[in-house]
């Protein structure tokens, strides 16, 4: 009789919890992201960016006319520099003045997923 009442008192719960766990861990899916984040990675070494520092004239001379100059953000106060963005076929380039401040790869489909566009 105790072995019964040990049974619906402690086996049952647990046999509940792992069931209801393995349901979820089911239900989860892949952890695709992951992924994509490291073929990013991969991707972006095998690209030629522009590095930090250049100037516009460098980037200009060596990776030709951009696709498209955005509109300069910021500037409106000496503390804030105006902030320049190129887009070229395959990356982003942001300038801080007339320097390199950092150069990004640009979404390879419209289905993937990273950080938000930039604002146009």
């Amino acid at each position: 009789m105790n072995r019964i009442i040990h049974f619906q008192r402690v086996a049952r719960p647990r046999i509940a919890l792992a069931l209801s766990t393995a349901i979820l861990l089911a239900m989860a899916g892949t952890a695709s992201a992951d992924v994509l984040l490291i073929e990013r990675v991969e991707a972006q070494t095998q690209v030629a960016l522009p590095e930090r520092g250049m100037s516009m004239h460098q980037v200009e001379q060596r990776f030709g006319q951009p696709s498209e100059r955005l509109d300069t953000r910021g500037g409106q106060k000496s503390q804030w520099p105006a902030i320049n963005r190129w887009v070229y076929p395959q990356f982003t380039v942001y300038f801080e003045r007339d320097r390199v401040v950092n150069a990004v790869l640009n979404q390879a489909t419209p289905n993937e997923t990273g950080p938000k566009p930039a604002i146009r």
